[in-house]
């Protein structure tokens, strides 16, 4: 099974921005310890903060691999064309937010994304990838 870590804008800074919301931890090291927890799994990582990047990455995996994993951070938000990359593609989609969307900024209530995601997990912090992994299983 092949699947894919795909991290939007300013997730590259975790463990290092505002460490309330988000945590203390890399995602660098996080993702260390899912590859040792799912040996059996294919688990890639990929992180840009520039919005084309990000679709071109989808478009590159979307049909070859078993299962994305996006946080497409803040163009969650504001993205009509990685809403429209996620409608594109084969591989279905788990959207994940690491903190609680609705418990900030109202203009976090809105994903682009959601409509056209095969499941969505918010608020549960790091965990959240790894739910996700699991429900790819």
């Amino acid at each position: 099974m092949k699947i894919i870590i795909i991290n939007g804008p300013n997730l590259n800074l975790l463990g290092k921005r505002e460490p309330t919301i988000y945590g203390d931890a890399s995602f660098e090291d996080y993702f260390k310890s899912l590859q040792k927890k799912y040996p059996n799994v294919e688990l890639t990582y990929f992180q840009s903060n520039i919005e084309g990047e990000l679709i071109d990455k989808l478009h590159e995996v979307g049909f070859d691999f078993d299962g994305v994993i996006l946080n497409a951070a803040a163009y969650t938000h504001t993205s009509v064309g990685i809403a429209d990359a996620v409608k594109a593609i084969e591989t279905p989609v788990i959207e994940v937010h690491i903190s609680n969307v609705y418990n900030r900024e109202e203009f976090r209530h809105h994903s682009y994304i959601s409509p056209n995601a095969s499941g969505i997990i918010v608020g549960m912090g790091l965990k959240g990838y790894n739910l996700a992994v699991q429900s790819f299983n």
